[in-house]
């Protein structure tokens, strides 16, 4: 296995947990409220989708039970529509899928 493949799941995993941290105690109403929590996770999906686009097409397929391309893709509409984004999505995405990817992570 690519150590650098390895590395970089690791950190993808690192940012999975600044944003439950971040999200603890917060309920929806007071993360959509929230500017800066909002930055901070939207910045922590960004970091997750740039570090999925380094991962070897190889490992990827190795993985393919991970969403690979939906990371990548999360981070390419929080990029080009950020004025736009839906924080609906985003809240859905860091409440209910960040903690199912978590898992599929650690079991690489």
């Amino acid at each position: 296995m690519n150590n650098k493949n390895v590395i970089i799941v690791m950190k993808i995993t690192s940012y999975i947990d600044k944003i439950a941290l971040y999200l603890s105690d917060i309920d929806k109403p007071s993360f959509l409220s929230d500017t800066k929590l909002i930055e901070a996770c939207v910045f922590n999906l960004l970091q997750i989708g740039e570090l999925a686009n380094r991962i070897d097409e190889s490992f990827q397929q190795n993985y393919d039970n991970i969403p690979w391309h939906k990371i990548r893709g999360l981070r390419n509409r929080l990029v080009h529509d950020y004025e736009g984004v839906n924080l609906e999505l985003v809240w859905d995405v860091v409440k209910h899928d960040l903690d199912a990817l978590r898992k599929q992570l650690e079991s690489i």
